[in-house]
C-alpha cells in the first residue's frame, strides 16, 4: 500500500496556463481523505508554490521548494543547503560568457543582475520582487547572512543552456547536481539537494518505506525521485529518456494526467 505521493508542479501537477486541473484536485482530495500523504515537490521557490497549492494539498503537508534545497513544514524550515559562495562565484563568472539570463535564489529571497524578458516571465509566477543588483553585493549580503543560493537557475536558448549545462559539469560535477527542467532551463543546486535526496529525507521522517512511495514528475530534475521511488511515474509530455526509467507512463499535464496516475495506482 502506497503511503505517500510525491508532485512535481510545473509540466505535471499544472497545466501549461499553471492552473490545477479540478479532476487533479479531486483526487488529491481523495487521497489526503484516505490518510495518504500528497506532497508537491518543485524547482519553484516556496512562494511560488503557496498561492497555487493552498486549497489543493492539506495545510500541514511538507512543501519542497528549489528542487529540494528549501523544505518547510508548518513554517517551519526542517531542511536547506546551499551552494557554497566559492562555487556560486565560479558559476557565475562562467554565465557571465553567455547570453543567459541568471537568478539566485535564496530561502525566500531571490537576485539577478539585471531584469531580462525571461527574468520578468519567472516574476509573473513569483510573489516576491526580485532584488536586482551586481553580483558581487548579493555575494557580500550572502556572506553576511552566512548563507547562499539554494538553487542557481540559469534561462537561455536550448544550446546555449545545453553549452553551459557540458561546462559547469566539466567544472563542478560531483561538486554540485545539475539538471535541466525543461530544454531552455538549468538547474544548479549543492549536492546535498535534489528531489531525490528530499523525497528520502522525508521518507525517514515520516517512517515511510521505499516501496510505499509514488513519485510523479515530467522533466530531467525529476529523474532521481522517479528511478527512486516504489512506483515512479513520468508525465505524457515528458522526455524520452525520462519515460524510459519510469514504472509507469501516464498522460499529460494537460489531460489530468497526475489524477489518471493516481488511478491507476490506487485502483
Amino acid at each position: 500500500m502506497y503511503k505517500a505521493v510525491f508532485i512535481d508542479m510545473d509540466g505535471t501537477l499544472l497545466k501549461s496556463d499553471h492552473s490545477v486541473s479540478e479532476a487533479n484536485r479531486q483526487a488529491i482530495h481523495h487521497l489526503q481523505q484516505k490518510g495518504i500523504l500528497v506532497i508537491p515537490i518543485s524547482a519553484r521557490p516556496l512562494h511560488g508554490m503557496m498561492h497555487i497549492i493552498k486549497n489543493v494539498v492539506a495545510d500541514d503537508a511538507p512543501l519542497v521548494s528549489l528542487n529540494g534545497g528549501y523544505i518547510v513544514h508548518k513554517d517551519e524550515v526542517i531542511f536547506q543547503d546551499a551552494v557554497s559562495l566559492h562555487e556560486a562565484a565560479s558559476v557565475h563568472k562562467e554565465l557571465c560568457m553567455y547570453d543567459l539570463s541568471a537568478m539566485y535564489y535564496s530561502q525566500m529571497e531571490w537576485f539577478a543582475e539585471q531584469e531580462t524578458d525571461r527574468i520578468k516571465k519567472e516574476q509573473k509566477i513569483t510573489a516576491v520582487k526580485i532584488k536586482i543588483q551586481p553580483f558581487g553585493e548579493t555575494l557580500q549580503y550572502w556572506d553576511e547572512q552566512k548563507n547562499g543560493p539554494n538553487k542557481i537557475l540559469i534561462a537561455g536558448e536550448k544550446h546555449l543552456v545545453h553549452d553551459i549545462e557540458q561546462r559547469l559539469v566539466e567544472l563542478h560535477g560531483g561538486k554540485l547536481n545539475i539538471f535541466k527542467s525543461q530544454s531552455t532551463y538549468l538547474e544548479v543546486m549543492s549536492s546535498a539537494a535534489s528531489k531525490a535526496k528530499a523525497v528520502e529525507f522525508l521518507m525517514n521522517r515520516y517512517g515511510i518505506e521505499q516501496k510505499e512511495i509514488i513519485a510523479i514528475g515530467d522533466n530531467f530534475n525529476d529523474q532521481g525521485m522517479i528511478e527512486f521511488a516504489g512506483m515512479g511515474v513520468a508525465m505524457g509530455n515528458a522526455p524520452e529518456q525520462i519515460k524510459a526509467v519510469a514504472n509507469y507512463v501516464t498522460d499529460t499535464n494537460n489531460n489530468d494526467g497526475v489524477a489518471k496516475a493516481l488511478q491507476y495506482c490506487f485502483n
